[in-house]
Protein backbone atom coordinates (compact mmCIF):
# COMPACT_ATOMS: atom_id res chain seq x y z
CA UNK A 1 0.00 0.00 0.00
CA UNK A 2 0.88 3.65 -0.67
CA UNK A 3 -0.65 7.21 -0.31
CA UNK A 4 -1.49 8.79 -3.53
CA UNK A 5 -2.45 12.28 -4.27
CA UNK A 6 -5.02 13.31 -6.76
CA UNK A 7 -6.35 16.26 -7.86
CA UNK A 8 -10.73 16.92 -8.40
CA UNK A 9 -11.99 20.67 -8.78
CA UNK A 10 -8.88 22.33 -8.31
CA UNK A 11 -8.43 20.70 -4.78
CA UNK A 12 -5.91 17.93 -3.99
CA UNK A 13 -6.69 14.81 -2.13
CA UNK A 14 -4.42 12.47 -0.02
CA UNK A 15 -5.68 8.51 -0.62
CA UNK A 16 -4.51 5.90 0.73
CA UNK A 17 -3.99 2.83 -1.88
CA UNK A 18 -3.55 -0.59 -2.61
CA UNK A 19 -2.38 -2.47 -5.66
CA UNK A 20 -3.32 -5.89 -6.64
CA UNK A 21 -3.34 -8.36 -9.82
CA UNK A 22 -6.37 -9.69 -11.79
CA UNK A 23 -5.66 -11.80 -14.79
CA UNK A 24 -1.72 -10.33 -14.09
CA UNK A 25 -2.14 -7.15 -14.86
CA UNK A 26 -2.09 -4.50 -11.72
CA UNK A 27 -5.03 -2.65 -10.55
CA UNK A 28 -5.31 -0.09 -8.04
CA UNK A 29 -8.06 0.94 -5.24
CA UNK A 30 -8.67 3.56 -2.76
CA UNK A 31 -8.36 1.75 0.86
CA UNK A 32 -9.36 5.38 2.43
CA UNK A 33 -9.39 8.43 1.56
CA UNK A 34 -7.25 10.69 4.25
CA UNK A 35 -8.88 14.16 2.87
CA UNK A 36 -8.09 17.43 1.48
CA UNK A 37 -4.47 17.84 1.56
CA UNK A 38 -4.58 21.94 2.60
CA UNK A 39 -6.70 20.91 5.58
CA UNK A 40 -4.77 18.39 6.40
CA UNK A 41 -2.35 18.98 9.51
CA UNK A 42 0.71 17.73 11.48
CA UNK A 43 -1.86 17.12 14.36
CA UNK A 44 -4.22 15.00 12.11
CA UNK A 45 -1.51 12.71 10.65
CA UNK A 46 1.00 12.56 13.47
CA UNK A 47 -1.75 9.47 15.38
CA UNK A 48 -1.61 8.10 12.07
CA UNK A 49 1.82 7.96 11.67
CA UNK A 50 2.39 6.95 14.73
CA UNK A 51 0.01 4.14 14.30
CA UNK A 52 1.67 2.33 11.69
CA UNK A 53 4.73 2.92 13.15
CA UNK A 54 3.85 0.47 16.22
CA UNK A 55 2.17 -1.76 14.00
CA UNK A 56 5.52 -2.29 12.27
CA UNK A 57 7.13 -2.62 16.43
CA UNK A 58 8.78 0.58 15.59
CA UNK A 59 9.06 3.09 18.48
CA UNK A 60 9.59 7.08 18.01
CA UNK A 61 11.93 8.90 19.59
CA UNK A 62 10.36 11.03 22.00
CA UNK A 63 11.42 14.78 20.83
CA UNK A 64 11.70 17.20 23.61
CA UNK A 65 9.24 19.54 24.22
CA UNK A 66 9.74 23.22 25.66
CA UNK A 67 7.43 25.37 26.95
CA UNK A 68 7.61 29.37 26.86
CA UNK A 69 5.17 31.42 28.70
CA UNK A 70 2.39 32.71 27.26
CA UNK A 71 1.75 36.32 26.08
CA UNK A 72 -1.27 39.06 25.99
CA UNK A 73 -1.45 39.14 21.71
CA UNK A 74 -4.76 40.12 20.85
CA UNK A 75 -5.53 43.62 21.86
CA UNK A 76 -1.87 44.39 20.35
CA UNK A 77 -2.95 42.66 17.13
CA UNK A 78 -5.92 44.64 17.44
CA UNK A 79 -4.63 48.43 17.66
CA UNK A 80 -1.74 47.21 14.79
CA UNK A 81 -4.73 46.81 12.29
CA UNK A 82 -6.17 50.18 13.41
CA UNK A 83 -2.08 51.65 13.00
CA UNK A 84 -1.74 50.03 9.55
CA UNK A 85 -4.89 51.06 8.53
CA UNK A 86 -4.94 54.56 9.47
CA UNK A 87 -1.32 54.48 7.89
CA UNK A 88 0.30 55.75 10.69
CA UNK A 89 3.24 53.40 10.65
CA UNK A 90 4.44 54.27 7.42
CA UNK A 91 3.61 58.22 7.70
CA UNK A 92 5.77 58.16 11.13
CA UNK A 93 8.49 56.20 8.96
CA UNK A 94 8.73 58.84 6.48
CA UNK A 95 8.93 61.84 9.35
CA UNK A 96 11.70 60.18 11.80
CA UNK A 97 13.36 58.81 8.91
CA UNK A 98 17.10 59.15 9.56
CA UNK A 99 20.44 57.66 9.14
CA UNK A 100 21.74 58.34 12.23
CA UNK A 101 20.03 56.10 14.31
CA UNK A 102 20.73 52.05 14.29
CA UNK A 103 17.05 51.55 15.79
CA UNK A 104 13.38 51.34 14.48
CA UNK A 105 12.13 54.97 16.02
CA UNK A 106 8.55 54.35 14.16
CA UNK A 107 8.19 51.00 16.50
CA UNK A 108 9.24 52.52 19.75
CA UNK A 109 7.05 54.95 19.42
CA UNK A 110 4.69 52.69 18.53
CA UNK A 111 4.91 50.76 21.52
CA UNK A 112 4.61 53.12 23.80
CA UNK A 113 1.60 54.68 22.56
CA UNK A 114 -0.01 51.01 22.55
CA UNK A 115 1.22 50.56 26.19
CA UNK A 116 -0.94 53.99 26.99
CA UNK A 117 -4.04 51.55 25.67
CA UNK A 118 -2.79 48.94 27.16
CA UNK A 119 -1.26 48.97 30.24
CA UNK A 120 0.29 52.45 30.90
CA UNK A 121 3.46 52.61 33.07
CA UNK A 122 6.98 54.82 33.05
CA UNK A 123 9.24 54.48 29.90
CA UNK A 124 11.46 51.87 31.94
CA UNK A 125 7.55 49.88 33.12
CA UNK A 126 7.56 49.64 28.95
CA UNK A 127 10.57 47.33 29.20
CA UNK A 128 8.82 45.19 31.61
CA UNK A 129 5.26 45.10 29.97
CA UNK A 130 7.73 43.71 26.82
CA UNK A 131 8.16 40.63 28.56
CA UNK A 132 5.09 39.96 29.04
CA UNK A 133 3.38 40.88 25.88
CA UNK A 134 3.76 39.57 21.67
CA UNK A 135 4.13 43.04 20.44
CA UNK A 136 4.42 43.18 16.45
CA UNK A 137 7.27 44.49 14.68
CA UNK A 138 9.72 45.27 17.87
CA UNK A 139 12.96 44.26 18.09
CA UNK A 140 14.11 41.45 20.43
CA UNK A 141 16.04 43.78 22.49
CA UNK A 142 15.00 47.01 23.38
CA UNK A 143 16.67 49.55 26.13
CA UNK A 144 15.64 52.18 27.87
CA UNK A 145 17.80 54.85 26.04
CA UNK A 146 16.21 53.71 22.60
CA UNK A 147 12.62 54.76 24.45
CA UNK A 148 14.14 58.23 25.26
CA UNK A 149 16.31 58.57 22.34
CA UNK A 150 13.02 57.64 20.47
CA UNK A 151 11.03 60.60 22.38
CA UNK A 152 13.86 62.40 21.05
CA UNK A 153 13.21 62.48 17.82
CA UNK A 154 9.74 62.62 18.18
CA UNK A 155 9.80 65.73 19.65
CA UNK A 156 12.82 67.00 17.02
CA UNK A 157 10.55 65.98 14.12
CA UNK A 158 7.19 67.70 15.84
CA UNK A 159 6.31 69.21 12.88
CA UNK A 160 6.29 66.60 10.61
CA UNK A 161 4.48 64.07 12.75
CA UNK A 162 1.59 66.81 13.25
CA UNK A 163 1.48 67.18 9.76
CA UNK A 164 1.54 63.14 8.61
CA UNK A 165 -1.27 62.75 10.98
CA UNK A 166 -3.30 65.79 10.34
CA UNK A 167 -3.13 64.20 6.12
CA UNK A 168 -4.03 61.05 7.46
CA UNK A 169 -7.37 62.36 9.43
CA UNK A 170 -8.32 65.03 7.50
CA UNK A 171 -10.68 62.88 4.94
CA UNK A 172 -12.81 62.27 7.73
CA UNK A 173 -13.77 66.05 8.27
CA UNK A 174 -15.87 68.19 5.80
CA UNK A 175 -13.64 70.35 3.35
CA UNK A 176 -15.98 73.30 3.70
CA UNK A 177 -16.62 74.12 7.53
CA UNK A 178 -14.27 72.67 9.98
CA UNK A 179 -15.60 72.84 13.53
CA UNK A 180 -12.82 72.54 15.80
CA UNK A 181 -13.60 71.93 19.47
CA UNK A 182 -10.88 73.61 21.90
CA UNK A 183 -10.22 72.87 26.13
CA UNK A 184 -7.80 72.93 28.17
CA UNK A 185 -7.01 70.69 31.20
CA UNK A 186 -4.04 70.06 33.51
CA UNK A 187 -1.68 67.80 34.26
CA UNK A 188 0.09 66.74 37.25
CA UNK A 189 3.58 66.71 37.27
CA UNK A 190 6.40 65.49 39.52
CA UNK A 191 9.98 66.93 40.13
CA UNK A 192 10.99 69.63 42.29
CA UNK A 193 14.44 71.13 40.17
CA UNK A 194 14.26 74.25 38.21
CA UNK A 195 14.28 73.61 34.53
CA UNK A 196 14.86 77.34 33.61
CA UNK A 197 13.20 79.77 32.17
CA UNK A 198 11.83 77.06 29.64
CA UNK A 199 10.11 74.81 32.40
CA UNK A 200 6.75 73.79 31.96
CA UNK A 201 6.73 72.70 35.20
CA UNK A 202 4.98 75.85 37.25
CA UNK A 203 2.61 76.15 39.41
CA UNK A 204 -1.35 76.77 38.99
CA UNK A 205 -4.18 75.94 39.69
CA UNK A 206 -5.37 72.40 39.56
CA UNK A 207 -8.92 71.22 38.10
CA UNK A 208 -8.83 68.55 39.65
CA UNK A 209 -8.26 69.75 42.98
CA UNK A 210 -8.78 73.49 42.36
CA UNK A 211 -5.49 74.04 44.69
CA UNK A 212 -2.18 75.08 43.70
CA UNK A 213 0.05 71.90 42.27
CA UNK A 214 3.14 71.78 40.08
CA UNK A 215 1.47 70.74 36.33
CA UNK A 216 1.39 71.64 32.99
CA UNK A 217 -1.56 72.89 30.84
CA UNK A 218 -2.25 70.56 28.32
CA UNK A 219 -4.96 71.73 25.25
CA UNK A 220 -6.57 69.67 22.52
CA UNK A 221 -8.69 70.76 19.86
CA UNK A 222 -11.20 68.25 18.41
CA UNK A 223 -13.17 67.55 15.39
CA UNK A 224 -17.12 67.42 15.31
CA UNK A 225 -16.77 63.51 14.44
CA UNK A 226 -14.69 63.23 18.26
CA UNK A 227 -11.58 63.26 16.62
CA UNK A 228 -8.09 64.54 18.48
CA UNK A 229 -6.71 66.85 15.72
CA UNK A 230 -4.33 68.86 17.45
CA UNK A 231 -2.93 69.41 20.63
CA UNK A 232 -0.84 72.21 22.54
CA UNK A 233 1.33 72.33 26.44
CA UNK A 234 2.17 75.13 27.79
CA UNK A 235 3.70 76.00 31.51
CA UNK A 236 1.69 74.74 34.39
CA UNK A 237 0.80 79.29 35.15
CA UNK A 238 -0.38 80.14 31.80
CA UNK A 239 -3.79 81.96 31.88
CA UNK A 240 -6.61 79.92 29.48
CA UNK A 241 -7.48 83.04 27.51
CA UNK A 242 -3.61 83.45 26.77
CA UNK A 243 -3.82 80.07 24.86
CA UNK A 244 -6.53 80.32 22.25
CA UNK A 245 -4.84 82.69 19.54
CA UNK A 246 -1.65 80.69 19.74
CA UNK A 247 -4.08 77.46 18.82
CA UNK A 248 -5.71 79.43 16.47
CA UNK A 249 -2.91 80.79 14.24
CA UNK A 250 -1.29 77.03 14.56
CA UNK A 251 -4.84 76.13 13.22
CA UNK A 252 -5.10 78.28 10.70
CA UNK A 253 -2.19 76.80 9.07
CA UNK A 254 -2.78 73.23 9.48
CA UNK A 255 -6.36 73.57 8.03
CA UNK A 256 -7.13 74.67 4.40
CA UNK A 257 -10.56 74.67 4.51
CA UNK A 258 -12.89 77.60 3.56
CA UNK A 259 -14.12 78.29 7.22
CA UNK A 260 -13.12 76.92 10.59
CA UNK A 261 -15.50 77.96 13.70
CA UNK A 262 -13.82 77.63 17.24
CA UNK A 263 -15.99 75.82 19.67
CA UNK A 264 -14.71 76.95 23.14
CA UNK A 265 -15.81 77.02 26.70
CA UNK A 266 -16.07 80.48 28.75
CA UNK A 267 -12.87 79.99 30.25
CA UNK A 268 -11.28 80.96 27.06
CA UNK A 269 -13.65 84.40 26.60
CA UNK A 270 -12.29 87.53 26.88
CA UNK A 271 -13.28 90.80 24.90
CA UNK A 272 -9.52 91.09 23.51
CA UNK A 273 -9.34 86.92 22.61
CA UNK A 274 -12.26 88.18 20.53
CA UNK A 275 -10.52 90.73 18.95
CA UNK A 276 -8.10 89.14 18.10
CA UNK A 277 -9.84 86.48 16.70
CA UNK A 278 -11.15 89.45 14.26
CA UNK A 279 -7.98 90.38 13.66
CA UNK A 280 -6.77 87.04 12.67
CA UNK A 281 -9.77 86.42 10.40
CA UNK A 282 -8.63 89.77 8.65
CA UNK A 283 -4.92 88.43 8.15
CA UNK A 284 -6.19 84.96 7.10
CA UNK A 285 -7.37 84.14 3.96
CA UNK A 286 -9.94 81.81 5.16
CA UNK A 287 -13.18 82.85 7.43
CA UNK A 288 -12.44 82.15 11.21
CA UNK A 289 -15.81 82.26 13.19
CA UNK A 290 -16.10 81.46 16.98
CA UNK A 291 -18.96 80.22 19.23
CA UNK A 292 -17.82 80.64 22.93
CA UNK A 293 -19.24 80.54 25.93
CA UNK A 294 -19.77 83.97 28.32
CA UNK A 295 -18.94 83.92 31.94
CA UNK A 296 -22.39 85.37 32.43
CA UNK A 297 -21.76 86.19 36.34
CA UNK A 298 -18.21 87.87 35.53
CA UNK A 299 -20.08 91.10 33.69
CA UNK A 300 -22.32 93.23 35.54
CA UNK A 301 -24.91 93.99 32.73
CA UNK A 302 -25.19 90.55 31.64
CA UNK A 303 -28.38 89.94 34.44
CA UNK A 304 -30.02 93.03 32.81
CA UNK A 305 -28.91 91.83 29.43
CA UNK A 306 -31.09 88.15 30.18
CA UNK A 307 -33.78 90.22 31.38
CA UNK A 308 -34.50 91.97 28.67
CA UNK A 309 -34.24 89.00 26.33
CA UNK A 310 -37.94 87.24 24.81
CA UNK A 311 -37.42 83.25 25.43
CA UNK A 312 -39.35 81.23 23.27
CA UNK A 313 -39.08 77.69 23.89
CA UNK A 314 -36.02 78.21 26.09
CA UNK A 315 -34.07 80.31 23.29
CA UNK A 316 -33.36 83.91 23.52
CA UNK A 317 -31.18 85.77 20.68
CA UNK A 318 -29.65 89.55 21.74
CA UNK A 319 -26.25 91.48 21.18
CA UNK A 320 -23.51 91.66 23.23
CA UNK A 321 -20.10 93.50 22.89
CA UNK A 322 -21.70 94.40 18.90
CA UNK A 323 -22.04 90.11 18.51
CA UNK A 324 -24.42 88.44 18.30
CA UNK A 325 -25.74 86.43 21.91
CA UNK A 326 -27.75 83.39 22.29
CA UNK A 327 -29.10 82.32 25.54
CA UNK A 328 -30.60 79.12 26.16
CA UNK A 329 -32.55 78.72 29.12
CA UNK A 330 -33.48 75.61 31.47
CA UNK A 331 -36.07 76.17 33.93
CA UNK A 332 -35.40 72.49 36.04
CA UNK A 333 -31.93 73.37 35.97
CA UNK A 334 -32.64 76.79 37.22
CA UNK A 335 -34.85 75.57 40.02
CA UNK A 336 -32.68 73.07 41.29
CA UNK A 337 -29.49 75.93 40.95
CA UNK A 338 -31.59 78.49 43.32
CA UNK A 339 -32.90 76.22 46.09
CA UNK A 340 -29.04 74.91 46.37
CA UNK A 341 -27.99 78.59 46.89
CA UNK A 342 -31.17 79.63 49.32
CA UNK A 343 -30.53 76.51 51.07
CA UNK A 344 -26.70 77.42 51.66
CA UNK A 345 -27.90 81.11 52.28
CA UNK A 346 -30.47 80.03 54.97
CA UNK A 347 -28.03 77.55 56.71
CA UNK A 348 -25.17 80.88 56.62
CA UNK A 349 -27.62 83.05 58.23
CA UNK A 350 -28.87 80.31 60.89
CA UNK A 351 -25.23 80.54 61.74
CA UNK A 352 -25.26 84.53 62.59
CA UNK A 353 -28.05 84.04 64.35
CA UNK A 354 -26.98 81.53 66.65
CA UNK A 355 -23.78 83.71 66.80
CA UNK A 356 -25.80 86.80 67.27
CA UNK A 357 -27.96 85.37 70.38
CA UNK A 358 -25.02 84.44 71.76
CA UNK A 359 -23.80 88.10 71.84
CA UNK A 360 -27.18 89.39 72.97
CA UNK A 361 -27.21 86.46 75.87
CA UNK A 362 -24.22 87.60 77.02
CA UNK A 363 -25.80 91.44 77.35
CA UNK A 364 -28.38 90.37 79.64
CA UNK A 365 -26.44 87.89 82.11
CA UNK A 366 -27.30 84.73 80.39
CA UNK A 367 -25.01 81.94 81.20
CA UNK A 368 -23.44 79.93 77.89
CA UNK A 369 -21.06 77.13 76.87
CA UNK A 370 -17.78 77.82 75.92
CA UNK A 371 -15.66 81.23 76.20
CA UNK A 372 -16.60 84.52 76.40
CA UNK A 373 -17.85 85.38 72.48
CA UNK A 374 -16.87 88.91 71.27
CA UNK A 375 -18.14 90.94 68.40
CA UNK A 376 -15.21 90.61 66.73
CA UNK A 377 -14.68 87.34 67.11
CA UNK A 378 -18.37 86.90 65.16
CA UNK A 379 -17.30 89.13 62.33
CA UNK A 380 -14.30 86.76 62.26
CA UNK A 381 -15.95 83.10 62.14
CA UNK A 382 -18.61 84.36 60.10
CA UNK A 383 -17.15 85.86 57.41
CA UNK A 384 -14.90 82.66 57.08
CA UNK A 385 -17.79 81.07 56.94
CA UNK A 386 -18.99 82.82 53.96
CA UNK A 387 -15.86 82.40 52.11
CA UNK A 388 -16.53 78.83 52.52
CA UNK A 389 -19.39 78.79 50.92
CA UNK A 390 -18.53 81.68 48.62
CA UNK A 391 -21.70 83.78 49.50
CA UNK A 392 -19.63 87.11 50.08
CA UNK A 393 -21.82 88.28 47.31
CA UNK A 394 -25.08 87.90 48.65
CA UNK A 395 -24.82 88.13 52.64
CA UNK A 396 -23.36 91.43 53.43
CA UNK A 397 -21.32 92.21 57.07
CA UNK A 398 -20.02 95.84 58.32
CA UNK A 399 -16.91 95.07 59.82
CA UNK A 400 -16.73 98.66 61.14
CA UNK A 401 -19.34 98.76 63.14
CA UNK A 402 -19.47 97.80 66.80
CA UNK A 403 -22.44 95.86 67.36
CA UNK A 404 -22.17 92.36 65.30
CA UNK A 405 -24.71 92.34 62.28
CA UNK A 406 -25.13 91.21 58.51
CA UNK A 407 -27.86 91.14 56.26
CA UNK A 408 -29.07 90.06 52.66
CA UNK A 409 -28.20 92.07 49.37
CA UNK A 410 -31.68 90.42 47.68
CA UNK A 411 -30.53 92.67 44.07
CA UNK A 412 -27.05 90.50 43.90
CA UNK A 413 -29.62 87.22 45.11
CA UNK A 414 -32.11 88.09 42.10
CA UNK A 415 -29.28 89.07 39.89
CA UNK A 416 -27.82 85.83 40.48
CA UNK A 417 -31.26 83.85 40.25
CA UNK A 418 -32.07 85.29 36.47
CA UNK A 419 -28.98 84.01 34.72
CA UNK A 420 -29.61 80.37 36.83
CA UNK A 421 -29.91 77.67 34.28
CA UNK A 422 -29.46 79.95 31.56
CA UNK A 423 -26.27 78.83 28.88
CA UNK A 424 -24.92 82.32 27.17
CA UNK A 425 -23.03 81.90 24.25
CA UNK A 426 -21.22 84.99 21.87
CA UNK A 427 -21.07 83.98 18.57
CA UNK A 428 -19.67 85.50 15.00
CA UNK A 429 -22.29 83.33 12.98
CA UNK A 430 -24.66 85.08 11.27
CA UNK A 431 -28.88 83.64 12.56
CA UNK A 432 -28.79 83.05 8.53
CA UNK A 433 -25.90 80.84 8.49
CA UNK A 434 -26.77 79.12 11.79
CA UNK A 435 -29.78 78.75 14.30
CA UNK A 436 -29.76 79.48 17.67
CA UNK A 437 -30.81 75.97 17.93
CA UNK A 438 -27.52 74.84 16.26
CA UNK A 439 -25.67 77.14 18.16
CA UNK A 440 -26.34 75.50 21.46
CA UNK A 441 -26.13 72.09 20.38
CA UNK A 442 -23.01 72.43 18.45
CA UNK A 443 -21.46 74.06 21.90
CA UNK A 444 -22.51 71.20 24.43
CA UNK A 445 -21.48 68.75 21.68
CA UNK A 446 -17.80 70.62 23.67
CA UNK A 447 -18.55 68.40 26.47
CA UNK A 448 -17.08 65.53 24.22
CA UNK A 449 -13.46 66.68 25.02
CA UNK A 450 -13.94 66.53 28.14
CA UNK A 451 -14.80 62.91 28.02
CA UNK A 452 -11.59 62.94 26.35
CA UNK A 453 -9.85 64.52 28.57
CA UNK A 454 -11.57 61.42 31.22
CA UNK A 455 -9.85 59.30 28.62
CA UNK A 456 -6.31 60.95 28.98
CA UNK A 457 -6.21 60.23 32.91
CA UNK A 458 -8.24 57.22 33.41
CA UNK A 459 -7.35 55.04 30.99
CA UNK A 460 -4.37 56.16 29.30
CA UNK A 461 -2.80 57.75 32.49
CA UNK A 462 -1.61 60.73 30.91
CA UNK A 463 -0.24 61.86 34.56
CA UNK A 464 1.83 62.04 36.97
CA UNK A 465 4.62 62.94 34.42
CA UNK A 466 7.96 62.00 35.85
CA UNK A 467 10.27 63.87 32.65
CA UNK A 468 12.32 66.68 33.54
CA UNK A 469 13.30 68.45 30.22
CA UNK A 470 10.48 70.44 28.19
CA UNK A 471 11.17 68.02 25.38
CA UNK A 472 10.37 64.86 27.13
CA UNK A 473 7.10 66.39 28.40
CA UNK A 474 6.07 68.04 25.19
CA UNK A 475 6.75 63.78 24.05
CA UNK A 476 4.97 62.35 26.47
CA UNK A 477 1.82 64.61 25.66
CA UNK A 478 2.51 63.56 21.90
CA UNK A 479 2.72 60.12 22.81
CA UNK A 480 -0.93 60.32 25.06
CA UNK A 481 -1.95 62.62 21.98
CA UNK A 482 -1.62 59.51 19.37
CA UNK A 483 -3.26 57.43 22.24
CA UNK A 484 -6.20 59.38 21.96
CA UNK A 485 -6.36 59.19 18.27
CA UNK A 486 -6.59 55.51 18.22
CA UNK A 487 -9.28 55.08 21.45
CA UNK A 488 -11.46 57.59 19.59
CA UNK A 489 -11.20 55.55 16.10
CA UNK A 490 -11.58 52.35 18.28
CA UNK A 491 -14.60 53.73 19.39
CA UNK A 492 -15.85 55.33 15.80
CA UNK A 493 -15.26 51.82 14.55
CA UNK A 494 -17.29 49.74 17.39
CA UNK A 495 -20.40 52.70 17.22
CA UNK A 496 -20.31 51.95 13.67
CA UNK A 497 -20.75 48.24 13.85
CA UNK A 498 -23.39 48.47 16.28
CA UNK A 499 -21.15 47.31 19.20
CA UNK A 500 -22.19 47.36 22.89
CA UNK A 501 -18.58 47.11 23.46
CA UNK A 502 -16.43 50.25 25.27
CA UNK A 503 -12.47 50.80 23.66
CA UNK A 504 -12.07 49.89 27.02
CA UNK A 505 -14.17 46.50 27.24
CA UNK A 506 -12.92 45.49 23.55
CA UNK A 507 -9.30 45.69 24.60
CA UNK A 508 -9.49 43.89 27.55
CA UNK A 509 -11.38 41.28 25.82
CA UNK A 510 -9.11 40.95 23.17
CA UNK A 511 -6.14 40.62 25.84
CA UNK A 512 -7.53 37.15 26.75
CA UNK A 513 -6.50 35.95 23.34
CA UNK A 514 -2.22 34.74 24.00
CA UNK A 515 0.26 33.39 21.93
CA UNK A 516 1.64 30.49 23.09
CA UNK A 517 5.50 29.23 22.00
CA UNK A 518 6.16 25.63 22.05
CA UNK A 519 9.32 24.16 20.80
CA UNK A 520 9.76 20.47 19.91
CA UNK A 521 13.08 19.43 19.01
CA UNK A 522 14.16 22.09 16.12
CA UNK A 523 10.51 23.51 15.32
CA UNK A 524 9.26 26.52 16.98
CA UNK A 525 5.42 26.20 17.10
CA UNK A 526 2.99 30.26 18.04
CA UNK A 527 -0.26 29.93 18.12
CA UNK A 528 -2.69 31.55 17.38
CA UNK A 529 -1.40 32.97 13.83
CA UNK A 530 -2.66 35.86 12.76
CA UNK A 531 -5.30 34.66 11.21
CA UNK A 532 -6.63 32.33 13.48
CA UNK A 533 -8.33 35.04 15.88
CA UNK A 534 -9.66 37.11 13.14
CA UNK A 535 -13.07 35.88 13.96
CA UNK A 536 -12.32 37.45 17.54
CA UNK A 537 -12.03 41.07 16.35
CA UNK A 538 -14.99 40.37 13.93
CA UNK A 539 -17.46 39.25 16.89
CA UNK A 540 -16.41 42.58 18.83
Amino acid sequence: MYTRITRSGGRSYLQLVEGYRVDGKVRQRVVASLGRLDELTEAKLAPLISGLERALGRTRQAEAIEYRSARAFGDLHALQMLWNELGLGAALSRALRSSRRSFDAEALIRTMVFNRLSCPDSKLGVLRWLETVEMPGVPAEVTHQQLLRALDCLIDRIDAVESAVLTLVRPLLDNEVTLLFYDLTTIRIHGESNGGVQDLRAFGRSKETHGPARQFVLGVVQSAEGLPLLHTVAPGNVAEVDTLRPMLEHALKRFPVGRLVVVADRGLLSLDNVEEIRRLCGEAEQRLDFILAVPARRYGDMPEIVRSLTFKDGLAEGRFADYRLVAAHDPVRAAEQTARRRARIEAVEAFGEQLAAKLDGQDTGAASRGRRASDRGAYNRFLRRLLEEQLTRFIKTDLGAERFAFERDEKALADAEVLDGTLVLLTSIDAEVMSAARIVERYKALADIERGFRVLKSDIDIAPVHHRLPERIRAHALICFLSLLLHRLLRLRLKATGSAFSPQRALATLRQIQRHRIHIGETWLRKPQVEDHAVWLHRI
